[in-house]
């Protein structure tokens, strides 16, 4: 993605739904769970001062984080150079990516905006992951769980 621009290539079943894209070029910024709740008590607004992306897809079930948005990473890549015009039209600084764990798509997304940013030479909006993704913000306790839309603990007993 170097020149600004994403392309995508088919894939075939046996193929890992990312190794159609780029692998990042940058790893993002890591955001604890502790830092993104500072974020949320000092009054920042999710969709104005910030965006909360879970990349989660068929498992999105459980529930997610206020305020966040489902964009699949399946789906993602090419997507990007119009979520950064959405994202900076609207004055967002920074953008917290994340899915089960955000060792995999959570990481990925995050380099991969991250990498956009950069061609953009934009120095202004950050790209980050949030450490330990749903499933450490769950097994943090009743604290973050009070912080979910459409939370199921049936779905996280199994996790």
């Amino acid at each position: 993605m170097a020149s600004g621009k994403p392309t995508t290539t088919p894939i075939s079943p046996e193929k890992q739904w990312h190794s159609a894209f780029p692998a990042p070029e940058s790893t993002a910024a890591v955001i604890t769970r502790e830092t993104f709740v500072s974020w949320l008590q000092a009054g920042q607004v999710p969709g104005k001062d910030f965006v909360l992306v879970d990349v989660r897809r068929i498992d999105y079930e459980g529930g997610t984080i206020c305020g966040a948005i489902n964009l699949p990473a399946q789906s993602l890549y090419a997507t990007i150079p119009t979520l950064y015009t959405l994202f900076s039209t609207a004055g967002v600084k920074n953008v917290v990516w994340f899915c089960g764990s955000s060792k995999g798509r959570g990481t990925r997304a995050g380099g991969w905006f991250a990498d956009y940013i950069s061609s953009q030479n934009d120095t202004t909006m950050q790209s980050n992951v949030l450490q330990g993704g749903i499933k450490g913000w769950v097994a943090a306790g009743d604290e973050y769980i009070k912080l979910m839309d459409g939370f199921d603990a049936s779905v996280w007993k199994s996790s």
